[in-house]
């Protein structure tokens, strides 16, 4: 597979915090890739580096070919980059459908010019979003609430509609911070699932922070782990389960490398 993300030498600072420390980072296109660490560890972080929400101060990241280290976020966004954020971030008093429509602005075929007039152009372009947003809702179980104020959905239900409004960006590449913070266990299953679909069917490279660790263990093919801003370890889940410096990271020494291997149920 083609690599699509690479990521050399990664550097930032916070004042004297030395936040993320020389990371090197390759993701293979249509990967699903979990990103773990301890509280603290650059996790958030590095995921602002990627989508240029933070300024790089030292390395590269180049993306589907091209070098976006220095890029806003908007042009990564527009490059086929899309994420949701640990705080969801919601147009509370717009529908459902309004706030899946504000993550496709971008791929919209008119003119502001044009939408004024409402011509016969507008009008084809105009369904044609309705229709790919009320695809997008059905396959996240959100299409009967489309027209309800955001403002009236539940947390799980603002969770999905986080990720229905990522993927209404047409990414390349998913970056998912904590998409099951705050559920319920039958919700994270459920939004677990439905990611998955989303996958295939958008062919979807995915990047997940994810405290829950049987989460990113059933579903990833590969685990980096960072610490302190370093990444630590990186492999398999089976892998990664069985390092040592990733047990230790955890839980320190007072419990034995069986326990933990237990807990994080491989």
């Amino acid at each position: 597979m083609d690599t699509l993300l690479k990521v050399t030498g990664l550097n930032k600072h916070f004042g004297g915090l030395h936040a993320i420390k020389n990371v090197d980072f390759e993701l293979e296109e249509g990967e699903m890739r979990a990103v773990i660490g301890p509280n603290g560890s650059g996790k958030s972080t590095f995921f602002n580096l990627l989508s240029g929400i933070y300024p790089v101060d030292t390395g590269t990241v180049v993306f589907d070919g091209y070098d976006i280290t220095d890029w806003e976020p908007h042009r990564i966004a527009e490059s086929g980059v899309a994420r949701t954020f640990q705080l969801l971030r919601m147009f509370t008093e717009m529908s459902v459908l309004d706030n899946l429509r504000i993550g496709h602005h971008c791929h919209v075929r008119y003119s502001t010019f044009a939408g004024l007039f409402g011509t016969g152009h507008v009008a084809a372009e105009e369904k044609r979003i309705m229709d790919e947003m009320m695809d997008i809702l059905e396959l996240i179980g959100l299409a009967d609430f489309a027209h309800i104020p955001a403002s009236e959905m539940s947390i799980g239900q603002r969770r999905l509609l986080a990720l229905g409004r990522s993927i209404a960006m047409r990414p390349k590449l998913l970056l998912l911070d904590e998409p099951a913070a705050g559920l319920a266990p039958v919700n994270v299953d459920n939004i677990m699932r439905i990611m998955m679909t989303l996958k295939e069917r958008f062919s979807l490279t995915v990047v997940i922070v994810e405290h829950i660790l049987k989460v990113v263990m059933d579903t990833c093919d590969r685990i980096s782990v960072l610490d302190h801003g370093e990444k630590i370890a990186e492999g398999t889940p089976e892998e990664v389960s069985n390092d040592h410096a990733v047990i230790e990271a955890y839980l320190g020494r007072e419990m034995s490398d069986e326990q933990v291997k237990d807990l994080l149920a491989v």
